[in-house]
């Protein structure tokens, strides 16, 4: 188990590096930020991270470990690309700080996970759920614009993922006793605190962070 964990948090820890990294770098680059939001790449690369989080859930269990981490990686860089515009829209001093801030609160999360003895494997397809209507509940607010709308989904998914990030954390308990190559389970658990960790920054960012004035 603790094995496992050390693996899981180093590829999600990497992964992050390698978005953040990627995301800067479009964000510098102006003529390659305008081919991505100005014409049709951003949906392209928008879709190409859905099929990528879902072969990677289907499929994880039946792929080498090599394949496993790649495909973590290249998602890890396509994310990136769709994620630069925070570096555009934020300034870049409050998207550091709201970072830090969400690390720390994401492992203290981490660690009530790690250290629970409670049964959590109930509350799965509440947590699916929950995703799912807010999914379906921003979806909507593109086209209304309500902002009011919009900074109480952002709350209300900072405290869905404070659930979710506990619930995968224990999760990692089940995993450790699969029957499966330790890395394909590191790549399984980083994909899912990956998740878990940027949406509780991008929302934190979007409830607390500081315009750029000159993005």
């Amino acid at each position: 188990m603790n094995k496992l964990m050390r693996k899981v948090f180093l590829w999600m820890t990497l992964g992050l590096l390698v978005t953040f990294a990627t995301g800067y770098f479009v964000s510098t680059n102006p003529t390659m930020y305008e081919n991505i939001y100005q014409g049709s790449w951003y949906i392209a690369f928008a879709l190409i991270e859905i099929i990528l989080v879902i072969f990677l859930s289907l499929r994880i269990r039946r792929l080498k470990p090599t394949t496993a981490k790649c495909c973590f990686l290249l998602y890890s860089v396509v994310s990136g690309l769709t994620f630069s515009s925070i570096f555009i829209y934020y300034d870049l001093t409050s998207i550091l700080f709201i970072f830090a801030i969400s690390a720390v609160f994401f492992l203290i999360l981490a660690l009530i996970g790690y250290l629970t003895k409670i049964d959590l494997s109930k509350l799965g397809s509440y947590f699916l759920i929950g995703l799912l209507i807010i999914l379906v509940v921003g979806l909507i607010n593109i086209f209304l614009g309500n902002t009011m709308l919009e900074l109480i989904i952002s709350v209300i998914c900072v405290l869905l993922f404070i659930g979710v990030t506990i619930y995968d954390v224990s999760k990692l308990k089940i995993l450790s006793e699969m029957d499966l190559p330790i890395d394909n389970l590191a790549i399984m658990g980083a994909l899912d605190l990956y998740l878990d960790f940027v949406n509780i920054f991008i929302n934190m960012l979007s409830l607390f962070g500081k315009s750029d004035s000159n993005g």
